[in-house]
């Protein structure tokens, strides 16, 4: 059976990917495929905190009634994100691929010290605490798209 912490890393490891591909092409000088890649990363990074938000985090609080707690502080960093992921739209509206680069960068290292909490700490409480549920938790949050 996968874990949690399985399903959500590779996630993360699903939106870095997207990011690195964005990333080479806008540093290729290919704008045009780079802001379609790094609309796909935004896409993915929403749709990675929905799935924490909408289904997991909820699961893990009410199981452990705990709500000032990791759940907590990993909404706060996901504001603090979506803020940055909002800059790198504006940006590529504007067709501004350095300050679409200098944002990513910033936001690239909040996203690793961000996942390190929740694949160190957050998502093996997740297991420990929901294991029967762990299944019923990945298809729901499989059916976010």
């Amino acid at each position: 059976m996968q874990t949690i912490n399985e399903y959500m890393a590779a996630d993360h490891a699903r939106c870095d990917q997207l990011y690195a591909d964005a990333e080479a092409e806008l540093l290729s000088g290919s704008f045009e495929k780079g802001r379609e890649k790094m609309l796909a990363f935004e896409a993915g990074m929403r749709r990675h905190f929905e799935m924490e938000e909408a289904i997991l985090f909820p699961a893990f609080e009410e199981a452990t009634g705990m709500t000032q707690g990791p759940t907590m502080v990993m909404r706060a960093e996901h504001v603090q994100m979506n803020g940055i992921l909002a800059q790198i739209q504006e940006s590529l509206e504007i067709d501004d691929p350095d300050t679409t680069l200098g944002a990513g960068e910033t936001l690239l290292m909040l996203i690793q010290q961000h996942n390190m909490k929740e694949e160190g700490m957050l998502y093996p409480m997740v297991d420990q605490q929901l294991t029967a549920q762990v299944p019923d938790l990945i298809q729901k949050m499989d059916a976010i798209e």
